[in-house]
């Protein structure tokens, strides 16, 4: 078993190339997020908006998330190839649920009487919307940004073994040649990359309103 020694000896002697995988890892995670936000944020508001719909749709999400990255993966590859269109296509179904669950639910839980304030100034559903639900709910939104920009991060590394790059592909080398160093090097990268981001968003989170509330 490597020393912690020997973990960040290794790291100093492979910093460039950390530097670059892991600089490639942030961006496939971060489109996958930004499809992700896009895609299923307007779900989100769409589920609200047609209530019915709400409970079919967040179940099949959660589905979605329920299966092994690697399966997902290889069903992807006859569709969109391997490499990055594939990580950033699971990427963006494994983001489904965090964000369009946080968006339905901080729509729907939006405070009732500022919903009625606004439609008694003749406010239409679109501007309460935008004006009344949305800025409540950002802050829950946000949450879920967050707990997908997280959980993205980590699949990104699975990624690497369809042809993708990042910093799975040196866990999946050090895997292949028995280097501990290597895989725990990487590993700790990783791990730092899905703390600072999710830091990150939650400095952006504490600064929205109702953050008292979603981040109890």
């Amino acid at each position: 078993m490597p020393t912690v020694t020997d973990i960040i000896t290794w790291m100093l002697e492979n910093r460039d190339l950390l530097v670059e995988q892991a600089i490639q890892h942030l961006n496939i995670a971060l489109t996958g997020l930004f499809f992700g936000i896009v895609l299923w944020g307007t779900t989100g508001i769409l589920i609200h908006r047609y209530d019915r719909f709400s409970d079919m749709t967040l179940g099949v999400f959660g589905i979605v998330l329920t299966i092994p990255s690697l399966a997902l993966l290889s069903m992807l590859i006859p569709l969109v190839g391997i490499g990055i269109p594939a990580a950033v296509t699971a990427l963006v179904l494994y983001s489904a649920l965090p964000v369009a669950r946080n968006v339905y639910v901080g729509l729907e839980n939006a405070d009732e009487s500022s919903v009625e304030v606004g439609r008694g100034l003749g406010m239409t559903d679109r501007q309460i919307l935008l004006r009344v639900r949305l800025p409540q709910a950002m802050s829950v939104i946000m949450a879920g940004i967050r707990q997908a920009a997280v959980l993205l991060v980590a699949i990104t590394t699975i990624t690497a073994f369809f042809g993708a790059p990042g910093l799975g592909e040196s866990i999946f080398r050090g895997i292949s040649l028995g280097n501990t160093e290597q895989i725990l090097g990487s590993a700790i990268v990783i791990s730092a990359i899905a703390i600072l981001v999710d830091a990150g968003l939650y400095g952006v989170q504490r600064l929205l309103p109702g953050s008292e509330v979603s981040n109890a």
